[in-house]
Formats: structure tokens, C-alpha cells, sequence
């Protein structure tokens, strides 16, 4: 090989290298690019998240939101943000107040026991009944249910005041009251479940959407108050608890509602007189 051909292969060699050093470089710039584009990618998805984060546990929920909603009353209900639900026919004289908490299981057993009797004294015209709500097993346990189970019985009383019974009555049977520590009435599918064992309430939408928009929650939070306000007035806390005419209706201890039905046909017939 003559001495030119060699520094011309020489020549062409070095800027083979030079051309693929370059490339490297290229190559390498834009990884580095990349990683660093991801990396602030990486960063603002972050920092989103924990500001998302913030955001949703500032973020009152559907409860303390309910609070500052616009009260909605259910019809058939009368009084100061239609928390007086009173069914029964106007010739009955006397009024039968049943202040009951949706999860309290001595409320199921007493309904289970005794709500078909109290359903046709009031069908009778024997006395009125009157409804007050409580949610204090809420706090106690904790949980929702309470809370969103009077809620429903809001829609329900929408519908109509035999609705409403019914509803109760389902809600309170052996077959779907739940135990005081499992929140299942917090569901509201399990709600809507319960309520198709309703004729008025199978399938009838407008009740559905009531209880998944919580449409009665600030109504249930309203009913809760009074019923705090009803125990101090009256020197009580626990529920079922009975009366007429300001007065406690109970059983054979003097204390509690009535747990049979001839303590109760007894207590309600010395309320009758009274």
C-alpha cells in the first residue's frame, strides 16, 4: 500500500469515530433529557396526588356537607322543618310519641314484638302514633347507618305515611335488621333491597334516587336534633322510649318501654285514661 492510500485510510478512520462520537453524544443528551423530563413528570404527578390528597381530606363529607345543604322535608310531615311525623286518624284524641334509632336492636325487638299491635290501634282510631328518629348509635358504635337509614324512611314517608310503616316495620324484622356493630344500613343498595319488600317502594324510582342523592339527609341529621331535644325536655336518652302526653309509657319496671304485649295493652290503656 503506497504512504498516500494509508493517510487517506487514516483520514477516513478518524472521522468515522468523530462521526460516531457524535451520534453517542446525541444519544446520551437525549436519554438524559428524557429522564429528566420524566423525573418532572414524575414530581408534578406527586405533588398533584398529595395536593388531590389534601384537597379530599379537607373536603367535608356527605354528612358535614348535609349539614349546610338546603332542607328538603318529606311530605307528609308537619312542625318546624317537618320533623313532626304524626299518622292516624284525626278522631283520636291521644298521640303515642316512639323515639327509635333505625340501628338499635331493643327498638327491632320491640317493633318485631309489638309493631303490628301499635299499626291497628292507629288503623282503630285508638290514638295517633308520632315518629321521632335517632342516630346516637352512629357515635357510639360508630358508623352511618343511623343517619342514612333515617334518611331513607324520609323518602319513604314521601311516598305516603302507610309506605313509611311498612318500610319501618321491614327494616326493623328479624329477616334484614342487622347487628348494632355491623353498619350495613349505611349501603344504600342494602336500603333499596329492603325497601322492593315494599309494594309502594318496589321499584319505584323516585324513592331509589331520594336515597342514593340523600335528598332527606339534612331532614335525618334535623330529626336526630330533635329527638336530643325531646330527651332533655322528657329525662331521657335511650331508645324505644314511649310517651303521651309528656308522659313515659312503660313496662312492668317502671322504666323501660314495654317488652310484652300484655305490658303494653296495660301501660297503653292507663295512658288512654290518664
Amino acid at each position: 500500500m503506497s504512504k498516500r492510500n494509508s493517510q487517506s485510510a487514516k483520514t477516513a478512520a478518524r472521522e468515522r469515530l468523530r462521526i460516531e462520537r457524535e451520534r453517542e453524544a446525541k444519544r446520551a443528551k437525549t436519554k438524559r433529557q428524557i429522564v429528566v423530563a420524566c423525573s418532572i413528570v414524575g414530581v408534578l404527578a406527586i405533588a398533584g396526588g398529595i395536593g388531590y390528597a389534601v384537597v379530599q381530606a379537607n373536603k367535608p363529607d356527605d354528612w358535614e356537607a348535609a349539614k349546610s345543604a338546603k332542607l328538603v322535608e318529606p311530605a307528609n310531615t308537619s312542625g318546624k322543618d317537618g320533623t313532626t311525623v304524626v299518622i292516624g286518624k284525626d278522631s283520636a284524641k291521644k298521640t303515642l310519641a316512639v323515639y327509635e334509632d333505625p340501628r338499635c336492636p331493643a327498638c327491632a325487638q320491640f317493633e318485631q314484638t309489638l309493631g303490628s299491635t301499635i299499626h291497628k290501634d292507629v288503623e282503630d282510631g285508638k290514638y295517633k302514633l308520632q315518629f321521632v328518629g335517632a342516630t346516637f348509635i352512629d357515635g357510639n358504635v360508630p358508623g352511618e347507618g343511623s343517619k342514612n337509614a333515617l334518611s331513607a324512611l324520609g323518602a319513604a314517608l314521601n311516598v305516603s305515611s302507610d309506605a313509611f310503616l311498612d318500610y319501618k316495620t321491614a327494616l326493623y324484622s328479624a329477616k334484614y335488621h342487622p347487628d348494632e356493630t355491623d353498619d350495613k344500613f349505611k349501603d344504600d343498595d342494602y336500603l333499596i333491597k329492603v325497601a322492593d319488600t315494599v309494594d309502594a317502594l318496589k321499584g319505584n324510582k323516585t324513592f331509589q334516587k331520594a336515597v342514593k342523592d340523600g335528598t332527606y339527609d339534612k331532614w335525618a341529621l334535623l330529626m336526630a336534633e330533635k329527638f336530643d331535644a325531646d330527651g332533655k325536655k322528657y329525662d331521657f336518652r335511650g331508645t324505644p322510649t314511649l310517651l303521651m302526653d309528656g308522659k313515659k309509657v312503660t313496662g312492668s319496671d317502671g322504666q323501660s318501654a314495654p317488652g310484652t304485649l300484655a305490658d303494653y295493652t296495660k301501660a297503653i290503656d292507663a295512658a288512654l285514661k290518664g
